[in-house]
């Protein structure tokens, strides 16, 4: 036993063991001139764990940097956005003449040809149309001369009083106080399928407003889609129509809006006007 060696024992705590022997050393007390105990071996284990744990996450981290900026595929795809001028809006300036409230002076070419058929569903789609007068007016400044005969007394004929009471209407087409009948027709598109500088025939895709809009109203306001086909002739007065037909459709499936009330139909119609210039 010796209180002093070479490993500076001289300090008072006791020790083990001699030179080239294995030593002991037991605990030491707090007042060890080296600091507290010695550090476990595992700490340094630990600390090795925690350093690799913090280099994997600095190399996930620039992996996902680097894929962020990386440069997006040249490759074609669907979902490139359109040229700026591919849904520009499309016409001359509106025409400034007008005939029994429907535009006139279109002009003797393609475009004015559509714009000619898209004005013509318009007013043909009226609630003017309810009116023998006004309905008149209308056939005699859209169609052709020979047309125009032709249309009024097969109109007149299915605008009878009695066609106009299963609408709600009296025999002038007047709704009953309190109720609003509507009837419009919004062109949504024309197509040009055949042109030339003498005839045009031109489809207007629409979708129309039908109904009664009023308290005791057995037949509400509802939509319709159709094509209406327009033959359409050059005269001296401009584009008239020679013949035309309608189709039901192409129809888009009904949205999830829910319905209006009566009273809200009535406000809309009365507070927003139809068009009277299409395209």
């Amino acid at each position: 036993m010796s209180n002093d060696d070479q490993y500076g024992g001289g300090s008072g705590h006791a020790e083990v063991g001699g030179t080239g022997q294995t030593r002991t050393r037991l605990p030491d007390p707090p007042s060890e001139a080296y600091g507290g105990p010695r550090r476990n071996p595992r700490s340094s284990r630990g600390l090795i764990t925690v350093v690799g744990v913090v280099v994997l996450l600095i190399a996930a981290i620039a992996f996902a940097n680097r894929s962020q900026d990386a440069p997006p595929d040249s490759s074609p795809s669907s979902d490139k956005p359109p040229a700026a001028d591919s849904t520009a809006p499309t016409g001359t300036a509106p025409v400034t003449g007008k005939a029994a409230g429907v535009p006139t002076g279109f002009a003797h070419d393609e475009q004015g040809a559509q714009s000619a058929a898209a004005n013509y569903t318009v007013a043909l789609g009226s609630d003017g149309m309810l009116k023998k007068d006004v309905r008149h007016a209308l056939v005699d400044g859209i169609y052709t001369p020979e047309a125009a005969a032709r249309r009024k007394g097969t109109q007149d004929a299915a605008y009878s009083p009695a066609f106009l009471a299963t609408l709600g209407l009296d025999a002038n087409g007047n709704a009953p106080q309190g109720s609003t009948f509507v009837t419009r027709a919004v062109p949504v598109g024309t197509r040009v399928e055949g042109y030339n500088p003498t005839t045009a025939k031109v489809a207007v895709w629409y979708t129309g407003l039908v109904g009664m809009s009023g308290p005791k109203s057995t037949s509400p306001v509802r939509t319709t889609w159709k094509t209406w086909t327009f033959e359409l002739t050059w005269t001296a007065d401009g584009w008239k129509v020679a013949s035309d037909s309608q189709q039901d459709g192409p129809a888009p499936v009904p949205g999830d809006v829910p319905a209006s009330t009566s009273d809200d139909i009535s406000k809309a119609v009365q507070e927003f006007g139809g068009f009277t210039y299409a395209r």
